[in-house]
């Protein structure tokens, strides 16, 4: 359930810490080959992108996902931070990306309406390697019985973490967090390690939804992965 704080609600859901399922489910998705059939819009958007993506990666430029970007606030804000590298803003809703103004979308920055687990699937499979990865205030499923729809515990999960790289999420929900953060430790990955789960200090929100609970005194969490 959601408690009202100010202007948004914070997360109190019944499950009050990580799922007892956790382990089961990171292994047995992390042992199985993910066999979702690509959606169209999908690998069109990614066939739209592939050969530049290429060029640049054959240049070392550095290559960052900003996914589940909605409105990719966050997006601009990483590419003008980031001039040198190639960043991609990827979210499935049409309405959030139309709401953004890409005459001033910087350069170095693209974005694409498709379903993130479907374009890492694609981007795994022509083997390019991220230098960062950003996973801000995804939706987090607080129902105990919606795990699987969560990240770390998606069928989806080997596939994000082959694209290597940091992995950055910020979340509203600690549970989320620490669930994150635990989850690695089930993958058997060499020399992955997980930076724990830290409390969120914002000068400048990233995103909508982090100024929104910023704004109503929500505690932020940040949890880093170096694959």
């Amino acid at each position: 359930m959601l408690a009202a704080n100010n202007q948004s609600r914070e997360i109190t859901d019944a499950q009050q810490g990580i799922h007892e399922n956790l382990e089961k489910v990171v292994r047995k998705h992390c042992e199985s080959e993910f066999r979702k059939p690509v959606a169209k819009h999908t690998q069109d958007a990614f066939n739209s992108i592939a050969e530049h993506v290429e060029k640049q990666l054959e240049k070392d430029t550095p290559l960052l996902f900003d996914s589940f970007c909605g409105t990719a606030m966050s997006t601009r804000i990483i590419a003008r931070k980031n001039p040198n590298a190639l960043v991609v803003g990827i979210d499935r809703s049409a309405v959030r990306l139309a709401k953004t103004n890409n005459k001033d979308l910087p350069k170095n920055a693209i974005l694409l309406q498709a379903d993130c687990v479907d374009f890492w699937l694609l981007a795994s499979r022509a083997g390019w390697k991220l230098q960062k990865h950003f996973i801000l205030y995804p939706n987090p499923y607080p129902k105990s019985k919606h795990l699987k729809r969560r990240c770390h515990a998606h069928p989806s999960y080997p596939t994000l973490l082959a694209l290597g790289g940091d992995v950055e999420l910020r979340t509203n929900w600690k549970v989320y967090a620490d669930e994150f953060s635990e989850a690695l430790g089930y993958t058997n990955l060499p020399n992955a390690e997980s930076s724990g789960v830290t409390k969120l200090e914002v000068d400048s929100p990233l995103t909508l939804f982090e100024k929104k609970y910023q704004d109503a005194g929500h505690e932020l969490y940040r949890c880093i992965y170096t694959l």
